[in-house]
């Protein structure tokens, strides 16, 4: 059975953190998890993380439309906001170790898993390192995943379905995963022609 993924994390070319993780199967069962372990000081201050992550994870003491735009010292523009912080309380907000177990099992509990991701080469490492070393990764979770992408160019590289909203929120990514592999399952059945029989 095919499982769609997606994970929003923080690389800085030499390490890879986890931020949180979507999963989706093709009957539609979902995991979602958001890692507390996660170096949330330094993510704060990657800018595209907090304009495209940050604002889909589970918050508390975050404003929206509190905005002040000002020049900084350097005399370009900037923008603060209120961003929060994440809220540890929130049930999706779980340890490093606990997300290891609870993806494991969700993997394990799926006959035959096919892990599929878009783009997913960096998703397949960070899914992988909640294990550890690659010796570390748990017998029956696929070393591989397929790439919705790379079908997606097998296929003539059609335009694909839009995200309508979420993007960057690793459940709703993964959602869309799915939506896309429909897709690309449709374009990929051979097509029926029917002789047009004239007396």
């Amino acid at each position: 059975m095919k499982i769609f993924y997606d994970c929003e994390f923080l690389e800085n070319g030499r390490t890879i953190e986890l931020i949180s993780i979507g999963i989706v199967t093709e009957t539609g069962h979902e995991y979602y998890a958001v890692n507390s372990d996660a170096p949330w000081d330094t993510i704060r201050e990657h800018r595209w993380l907090m304009d495209n992550v940050w604002p889909h994870l589970p918050l508390r003491g975050h404003k929206t439309g509190l905005t002040y735009t000002g020049t900084g010292p350097s005399g370009h523009e900037v923008k603060m906001t209120e961003p929060g912080v994440i809220d540890m309380r929130d049930i999706r907000v779980k340890p490093h170790w606990v997300i290891a177990n609870e993806v494991r099992e969700f993997i394990l509990g799926v006959p035959d898993p096919e892990l599929w991701a878009w783009y997913g080469a960096y998703d397949h490492v960070v899914l992988c390192q909640l294990w550890g070393r690659m010796i570390d990764l748990p017998k029956g979770v696929p070393m591989w995943t397929a790439d919705l992408k790379q079908e997606a160019m097998r296929l003539g590289n059609p335009e694909m379905p839009k995200q309508a909203k979420g993007e960057h929120h690793a459940l709703a990514d993964a959602r869309h995963n799915k939506v896309m592999a429909e897709y690309l399952d449709q374009l990929a059945k051979p097509t029926v022609r029917t002789e047009n029989h004239s007396s």
